[in-house]
């Protein structure tokens, strides 16, 4: 019993042995089948990968290969344009040589000329000596004199004559002085007195602007100067506010300006509001009233003169002649002073009497124009007329009065006359003054000419000259560029007394509103 029960024991365990091996054989027949299968798949995969990297590293390589390709071209276009650009270069500097080689040929051939003709003259010289000392000799031997002893003779015999001339003109001289000092004397004093009645009460550079409270200063120059700057900046002129009891200096060569910023003061003055944002404001109220009033003053002084069909631009002109003067004279009152005379003169010839007096009114718009282009104010106001239609007989009149072209009208000579009959009185010139606004204008247009500059005023007699830059056009640097550019032309092409300080204003201002 013992026996079989090994026996079953040891044939279970054989038994289980057999399948452990059975099963084992089989999980391991299974696991090589999925393995190879699993493999494959990850072969097929890596093939697919494998075959994927080769054609993005083939369009790689030929994205490589075109832009290659395409700066090759390149660089062989830009080679061939700095071979073209070689080669003009070489045939230019063939041409020169070229030029240069005739140039020099000419050159030698002119000397050769040059050094036959010097030794022809040296040639005639010698003969010419020759042929004077033989004639000095012949009268020598003739006269018994010999050269010096001649001259001496001829000085003294000059001499003679000269003081004996000398003396009787010395008594003519006398003679005429005494018979025509009591009409010379009467002549000076007339004169004199031309010189002292003239009108100089016009000032060419400087207003007065009156507050009755001296408090009024302090807030017109600001915070810091502030207030007294935008003014400056807005008007273009200069603001002295000095220890003068009630009053405030204005400053500027252009009559107009001075108006205006007169006119601004009296406004912010009578408001009582004073800051920059309320000082442009005013500004620009001011400057378009002004305008307006100038177009009204052009539009009464042709209704008082009988004038019409005018066009607006001219009448506008005659407006600003208001604000002008010429040698000390209102041009306006100039203007209508030499419009009736040219109107008496033109009813006594028998002439067109509305004709003239309109080219008396317009022969000095060349004065007024906003722009000042270098030219002549007679001719510039004949373009001007021209432009503005008026007839061929007044454009000339007007062009022809100070002789800067030929006058084929009756009425140039008429305008002429009747100009200087109103304005070239004895005393009334006053060349230093049109020099100095002069001056002033040349340093504006000197500034004016450079990119980004915006706004430029002559101030303090022309001692000094703010230029305003657009902030977004114009960098840190470049406006100290600017400065020293303009200096440097300031001292090149001008003449100027004393030293002329260049300050060139750089600001950013940024606005919003609010809603």
């Amino acid at each position: 019993m013992e026996i079989d029960i090994v026996a079953i024991v040891i044939g279970v365990v054989v038994g289980v042995a057999a399948g452990g091996g059975i099963v084992y054989l089989l999980l391991n027949s299974l696991m090589k089948k999925r393995s190879t299968g699993i493999l494959r798949k990850a072969e097929a995969e890596g093939e697919a990968i494998k075959k994927e990297k080769i054609l993005q590293a083939k369009e790689k390589f030929l994205q490589m290969k075109e832009e290659h390709e395409r700066e090759a071209r390149e660089k062989d276009k830009r080679i061939q344009q700095g071979l073209e650009k070689h080669k003009h270069r070489e045939q230019q500097l063939s041409r020169q040589q070229q030029e240069l080689s005739q140039k020099e040929k000419a050159l030698a051939s002119a000397k050769q000329d040059l050094d036959q003709r010097m030794q022809g003259i040296e040639v005639r010289r010698q003969e010419v000596e020759k042929a004077h000392e033989k004639q000095v000799a012949q009268l020598e031997r003739i006269s018994g004199l010999n050269a010096e002893e001649a001259k001496k003779q001829l000085v003294d015999s000059l001499r003679d004559e000269a003081r004996t001339g000398a003396m009787a003109l010395v008594k003519d001289v006398v003679e005429e002085a005494k018979l025509t000092a009591n009409k010379e004397a009467k002549r000076i004093v007339i004169q004199t007195i031309q010189r002292v009645a003239t009108e100089h009460a016009v000032e060419n550079a400087v207003s007065t602007f009156h507050i009755e409270n001296d408090e009024f200063k302090g807030r017109i120059i600001g915070r810091e100067g502030r207030n007294i700057r935008a003014l400056e900046e807005a008007t273009g002129v200069e603001i002295v506010v000095d220890d003068t009891p009630g009053a405030i200096i204005l400053s500027c060569f252009d009559p107009v300006r001075r108006e205006m910023a007169r006119l601004a003061l009296h406004q912010l003055v009578k408001d009582g509001r004073i800051h920059p944002g309320r000082i442009e404001e005013i500004v620009a109220k001011t400057k378009k009233h002004l305008e307006e009033e100038i177009l009204e003053i052009g539009k009464r002084t042709c209704i008082d003169l009988g004038i019409h069909g005018l066009h607006t631009e001219l009448i506008r002109m005659v407006g600003r002649m208001r604000y002008r003067s010429s040698y000390g004279q209102n041009l306006l009152q100039h203007s209508r002073e030499t419009a009736n005379l040219c109107a008496t003169m033109a009813a006594e010839l028998g002439l067109n009497v509305k004709a003239a007096k309109r080219a008396g009114l317009l022969h000095d718009i060349g004065k007024v124009p906003e722009d000042e282009p270098e030219l002549p104010h007679a001719l510039l106001g004949m373009k001007l007329a021209e432009k503005y239609g008026e007839k061929p007989d007044v454009c000339n009149a007007i062009g022809a009065h100070h002789d800067e072209i030929e006058m084929t009208s009756l009425l140039s000579p008429i305008v002429q006359a009747c100009d200087a009959i109103s304005g070239a009185r004895p005393g009334a010139r006053r060349e230093a003054v049109e020099q100095y606004i002069k001056r002033l204008k040349d340093l504006e247009s000197i500034a004016m000419s450079y990119d980004g500059v915006s706004k430029a005023y002559a101030i303090q007699a022309g001692r000094e000259l703010r230029v305003m830059v657009e902030s977004d056009r114009v960098t840190d640097g470049e406006a100290d560029s600017i400065s020293m550019s303009i200096a440097d032309r300031i001292q090149t092409e001008m003449t100027y007394p004393g030293q002329v300080k260049i300050v060139v204003i750089r600001e950013k201002r940024s606005m919003a509103v609010a809603k």
